[in-house]
Formats: C-alpha cells, structure tokens, sequence
C-alpha cells in the first residue's frame, strides 16, 4: 500500500473530519480511507476520450 499526505487543508474540514471519524469510532485516517473507497466507488467507470468528445459535441452538429 501507499501513502498520501494531503496539504492545506482547511481547518473547518479538518475539524468535521475528526468530529465523523470519531462517531463512527476509528481514526481521522481510517474515516478518510472509508470516505474515499465509498466515493470512488460511485463515481462512474472512466469513457473514452474521443467518446466524451463526440458526447460532447454531437448537439453543436
């Protein structure tokens, strides 16, 4: 595995951060890391360039 360091950060996040990842009862890392995954996985399947293009494009003509 790998690490990330994520830089500027405000701190209202931060602070939010903390607040959920401690009702849920893990670290500020852990709650990140489940946030990420449960994003990640949502998020739609990557097109192909030339596809989102046309998409695009295709109502300009």
């Amino acid at each position: 595995m790998t690490s990330i360091t994520i830089r500027n950060l405000e701190d209202d996040i931060k602070q939010r951060l903390r607040v959920r990842a401690a009702l849920h009862g893990r670290s500020m890392e852990e709650e990140a890391r489940d946030i990420l995954r449960r994003v990640l996985a949502e998020a739609e399947p990557p097109r192909h360039l030339a596809a989102a293009i046309r998409s695009r494009l295709s109502p300009v003509g």
